[in-house]
């Protein structure tokens, strides 16, 4: 029999988990999108896209399809989803795991200044500066449509709706971006302040170096806490350990 593992993905930790379990043999994986975006690229294993209806929904879906773990490699600010994760996981017995890529740190020359929300983030703006490169994700901007007065600068891999800021230049763009990338379009749209979420990693760290080099101020909200009596690990081989798979 076949082990079944799903995973909670969307994240590039999430595709390689599912790279890695599924050259193992006796091993089935099934990632879950939840849809957001619409062409994810290829990854392996069998795919299902949607929720599953909260935390019931999802225990019934590991039960009907016999799932024998959980991972979830969301990204950092699924904070809804993890919570489904994990009463699931507990009302099921099946065991879980969090992937979670360890957040970023300022370094020397860093001008940051940490908040708890976007809301808090949108409070501090106009203290900071006028013309906002806002990288916080498409389904955030509501939080600063009332600042009628900045001029925003948002890059999204799909055009984001309503409500925005009234002044908002939107970039459609994937990355990952250089640094070079990066302090040009900062440079070429005259940004004088930086928003970004906490979402750690490589692939998006550029623009922080970016901003340091140019001493632009940069809003860094913070990651949401796990559930209580949850812990996570920092990469694949961690899941790999927790779950008591041997890494090839």
């Amino acid at each position: 029999m076949s082990t079944h593992i799903l995973i909670l993905g969307g994240t590039a930790e999430a595709r390689e988990l599912a790279a890695v379990l599924g050259a193992r043999p006796g091993v089935r994986v099934t990632t879950s999108l939840a849809g957001r975006v619409a062409r994810p690229g290829a990854i392996t294993g069998d795919v299902r896209v949607g929720g599953f209806g909260g935390a019931d929904g999802l225990a019934g879906w590991l039960r009907e399809q016999r799932v024998d773990a959980l991972v979830d490699a969301t990204h950092p600010f699924a904070e809804s989803i993890t919570a489904n994760a994990a009463r699931a996981a507990t009302a099921t017995g099946v065991p879980s795991v969090v992937l979670r890529r360890p957040g970023w740190r300022p370094g020397p020359g860093d001008r940051w200044h940490p908040v708890a929300s976007l809301d808090a983030a949108a409070r501090l703006l106009p203290q900071l500066g006028r013309r906002v490169f806002l990288t916080t994700g498409r389904l955030g901007l509501a939080a600063f449509a009332r600042l009628t007065d900045l001029h925003f600068v948002v890059r999204s891999v799909e055009p984001p709706g309503p409500p925005m800021p009234s002044h908002t230049e939107v970039l459609l763009a994937r990355g990952p971006f250089t640094v070079a990338d990066e302090s040009a379009l900062l440079s070429a749209h005259r940004v004088d302040v930086l928003v970004t979420k906490d979402s750690g990693g490589q692939a998006t760290a550029a623009k922080l170096t970016a901003a340091r080099e140019l001493g632009l101020p940069v809003v860094v909200v913070r990651r949401p806490p796990l559930p209580e009596g949850v812990t996570a690990v920092a990469d694949v081989t961690g899941v790999l350990t927790r779950l008591g798979i041997t890494p090839v």
